[in-house]
C-alpha cells in the first residue's frame, strides 16, 4: 500500500503542476458538458496526464475518471480520478478546487489523496494507517482527527447550495438541521469533508455528487475517525449523495436529513 500511496501523491503532483499553471489564465478554454456543467481544458489535460502515468506504472489496473470515463481491466484494482473538483470555482478564479485521487481494491478504497494547491493544502490517507495533512506554509505533516463535539447545538455544518436541496425536495429537512446547529457555512465540494477530517467542522452534507467526488474524501474522513454515508445511512460513495460527520453526530444528523 505504501507504493500505491506514493504513486497517488505523484499523480497529485502531476495534476497540480498543470492546474496551477492554467488557473486564472486569460486564454483558458471552457466548454459546457451535456449535463450543462462546465469543463475546462485543465480538467481534461490533468486527467489525461494522470492516466498516462498510471498506464506506465500500473498498466493492469482499471481507471475511472470524471472526464474520460472508465478504462476497464481484469484487475480488481481501480483508480478513481477527479482532475478538478470544484470546476465552477476554478473557471471563475476562486481558489477552492482540488484534484481527487483514490485507489479501490476489491470494492474498498485503500488510498485517497485530495490536493488543493491554490489553498496550499494536501490531505491523504491509506486504509488502516490514518489520515494526514500537509500545509505549504505549515510545520510539516500532521495527523488528522475529527472533533469530539457531541451536541448539534455545538456543531458547525456545511450544507452545499440550497438550490441543490430544493432540486431533491429536501429543503425543509436541511433547514431544520441548519436550525439545530450552532453555526453553518457552505464551503462545498471537497473542502467541507476535509474540514470534518481536520476537526474544524462536525457535519458536511451533499445532495448531488458522484463516486469520483467522494471516494478519496470518504477514506480520509474515516481514517480521521469520522463516519461517511449516503443520506440513507449506507456506507457507499456511489449512491449520489453524502453525509460526513465526526461520528458522534451522525445519527442525529441522519434523523433530520436522512431519506
Amino acid at each position: 500500500m505504501a507504493e500505491d500511496l506514493e504513486l497517488a501523491l505523484e499523480l497529485a503532483d502531476v495534476a497540480d503542476s498543470l492546474t496551477v499553471a492554467r488557473f486564472r489564465a486569460g486564454d483558458l478554454v471552457v466548454e459546457t458538458k451535456p449535463d450543462l456543467t462546465p469543463v475546462s481544458e485543465a480538467d481534461r489535460d490533468a486527467e489525461r496526464l494522470m492516466r498516462e502515468r498510471l498506464g506506465q506504472a500500473r498498466p493492469a489496473d482499471a481507471v475511472l475518471g470524471e472526464e474520460y470515463g472508465a478504462a476497464e481491466a481484469a484487475s480488481r484494482r481501480r483508480w478513481i480520478l477527479d482532475p478538478i473538483d470544484g470546476t465552477k470555482n476554478y473557471v471563475r478564479g476562486v481558489p477552492v478546487w482540488a484534484t481527487l485521487i483514490a485507489l479501490e481494491d476489491g470494492g474498498e478504497v485503500t488510498v485517497g489523496v485530495v490536493s488543493a494547491p491554490a489553498l496550499g493544502r494536501r490531505w491523504w490517507a491509506s486504509r488502516g494507517a490514518g489520515a494526514f495533512l500537509r500545509e505549504a506554509n505549515g510545520d510539516g505533516v500532521r495527523r488528522l482527527r475529527v472533533s469530539g463535539v457531541r451536541e448539534l447545538g455545538d456543531a458547525q455544518l456545511s450544507f452545499a447550495g440550497l438550490e441543490d436541496w430544493i432540486a431533491i425536495e429536501r429543503l425543509e429537512a436541511v433547514l431544520e438541521l441548519i436550525g439545530r446547529c450552532w453555526r453553518t457555512r457552505s464551503f462545498g465540494d471537497f473542502w467541507a469533508y476535509m474540514l470534518v477530517a481536520e476537526g474544524a467542522m462536525e457535519i458536511a452534507l451533499d445532495p448531488e455528487v458522484s463516486l469520483w467526488d467522494l471516494a478519496a474524501p470518504q477514506l480520509i474522513v474515516e481514517e480521521a475517525g469520522g463516519l461517511f454515508t449516503d443520506l440513507a445511512g449506507v456506507r457507499d460513495a456511489d449512491r449520489g449523495d453524502a453525509v460526513a460527520t465526526n461520528g458522534l453526530l451522525h445519527d442525529a444528523a441522519l434523523a433530520l436529513i436522512g431519506r
